[in-house]
C-alpha cells in the first residue's frame, strides 16, 4: 500500500498554496509512487493567521510552535515556506528530529548559512531538497537530456535573465524581503538564485563573476514612516564557469510588463537552445542541419518527453503549478528512499547557488572580478524523465 506521509508546512503566504496544491494532487499524476503525503499542520506566527490558513489550505490544525510540530511523530516531512531568515533553524531542527525537508529557495541568506544546513542534511541521512521547482519544467529537462547527450558539443555561453515588475510601485509596503538581514539579499536571492541554479543544472558549476547592482526605491512606507530598504532591486552579471563557458546574468523587478520572465540561451559549437518561463511549455531548438535549419519551436508535451503522458493527451499544455506536483513527487520518492532518477535540487545545490548569490554582492559592492567561493559542487544529475 502507498505511504501516506504527514507534512507540515512553515508558513502560510503565496508560495505555500503551490506546495499544499502538489501534495493534493500527487497522487493523480503518480499512482504508482511508493508514498503520497497528507497536510497535518501550518504553522504561523499567530493563532488566528495559523487556524485561517490551515482552514484555507485543508490542514488538519494551525499552529504558531513549530518546535513542537517538528517533534510531533505524525510529522514525517517538512515544507518550509517562511521567510529566508527562517530557513535555517527550522530546517535543522527538523533534520535532526529525522524528518524529510523541502525547503524553498534561497535556502539561506549566505552560503556559510547553506553550508550549516548542508552539513545537516548530510549527518541526518534524511531528504532534503531545496525548493528550485524550474528544474521540473519539461522543456528544461529536455534542455538537460540534448546537453547530456552531447547535442550541442563544446558550451560557449549561457545567457539568462529573470524579470517581472513586482518591484515597481514605489508605494509599496516594506516587508522582510526589503531588509537584507532578513532575506540576505533583494532580487539576487529572490529571482537571480533561479537563474544560478538553472545554470548550474544545464551548464555546470560557475567558477567567477562580475556583477552591478541598483536599488531604485531607496526607502518604503512602513507602520506611517518610511523604512530604508537595503537590497538590491536589479543585478547584471557576468559568468564564467568551469567547464569554459562564459555568459550573463540579469534579474530585476523594475521591468515594466514583466510578470515572470525567466529566459535562457545557451550556445554550443553545434546548436543553440532558448526557453522562456513565460511559454513554459516550448524549447526553441537550433541544430544547424540540412536546408530548413534554423530555431524550431518545439512543443514539449510528446509521450517521450519529460513527464509526458503524466497530465494531457499530447499537444496539451501544463502550467507553473504542475512543477511543484513534479518536484514533490521527488521529494517523498527520496523521503522514504524508493529510489529511481532525481533531478531535483539537493542542499548542496542551494548552497551552490548561495555562493553564486555571495560573490554578486562581494563583487557589486567591491567593483572587482569575485571567484565563488569553495565548498561542495552542485550535485550531478541524471536526464529527466
Amino acid at each position: 500500500m502507498t505511504r501516506i506521509l504527514g507534512i507540515a508546512v512553515l508558513g502560510h503566504g503565496g508560495i505555500a498554496r503551490a506546495h499544499v496544491s502538489a501534495v493534493r494532487r500527487h497522487a493523480e499524476a503518480f499512482p504508482e509512487a511508493p508514498a503520497t503525503g497528507r497536510i497535518v499542520a501550518v504553522v504561523g506566527r499567530t493563532a488566528a493567521s495559523a487556524a485561517a490558513a490551515a482552514a484555507r489550505l485543508g490542514a488538519e490544525r494551525g499552529t504558531t510552535d513549530w518546535r513542537a510540530t517538528i517533534d510531533d511523530p505524525a510529522i514525517d516531512a517538512v515544507i518550509n515556506v517562511g521567510p529566508t531568515s527562517l530557513h535555517a533553524e527550522p530546517s535543522l531542527a527538523a533534520l535532526r528530529a529525522g524528518k524529510a525537508v523541502l525547503c524553498e529557495k534561497p535556502l539561506a541568506r549566505t552560503g556559510g548559512e547553506a553550508a550549516a544546513m548542508t552539513r545537516a542534511a548530510r549527518e541526518s541521512g534524511r531528504a532534503a531538497m531545496t525548493g528550485f521547482n524550474y528544474r521540473f519544467v519539461p522543456a528544461v529537462l529536455l534542455a538537460r537530456r540534448l546537453l547530456l547527450d552531447g547535442s550541442l558539443g563544446r558550451l560557449y555561453h549561457f545567457r539568462s535573465r529573470y524579470s517581472d515588475d513586482s518591484l515597481l510601485d514605489p508605494t509599496a509596503p516594506f516587508t522582510w524581503r526589503h531588509d537584507r538581514d532578513a532575506a540576505g539579499s533583494g532580487v539576487i536571492g529572490d529571482l537571480a538564485s533561479h537563474a544560478i541554479d538553472v545554470a548550474h543544472f544545464l551548464a555546470g558549476p560557475i567558477a567567477a563573476v562580475t556583477a552591478s547592482t541598483r536599488t531604485y526605491t531607496e526607502q518604503r512606507p512602513y507602520g506611517g514612516a518610511d523604512r530604508p530598504v537595503t537590497v538590491d532591486d536589479a543585478v547584471v552579471a557576468t559568468l564564467e564557469f568551469h567547464g569554459g563557458a562564459v555568459g550573463t546574468l540579469e534579474a530585476s523587478g523594475m521591468c515594466p510588463g514583466r510578470k515572470n520572465h525567466l529566459w535562457f540561451e545557451i550556445n554550443g559549437e553545434r546548436g543553440t537552445l532558448v526557453f522562456d518561463l513565460e511559454r513554459l511549455n516550448e524549447l526553441r531548438v537550433y541544430h544547424g542541419d540540412g536546408p530548413a535549419r534554423g530555431l524550431a519551436d518545439v512543443l514539449v508535451t510528446e509521450r517521450d518527453h519529460p513527464f509526458g503522458g503524466r497530465w494531457w493527451p499530447p499537444g496539451h499544455i501544463i502550467g507553473w503549478e504542475h512543477t511543484f506536483v513534479h518536484q514533490f513527487d521527488e521529494f517523498v520518492r527520496r523521503a522514504v528512499e524508493a529510489g529511481g532518477e532525481q533531478v531535483g535540487a539537493t542542499f548542496e545545490d542551494g548552497a551552490a547557488s548561495a555562493r553564486v548569490c555571495d560573490a554578486l554582492l562581494l563583487a557589486a559592492e567591491t567593483g572587482r572580478r569575485v571567484s565563488v567561493g569553495s565548498g561542495v559542487d552542485p550535485s550531478p544529475v541524471a536526464p529527466g524523465r
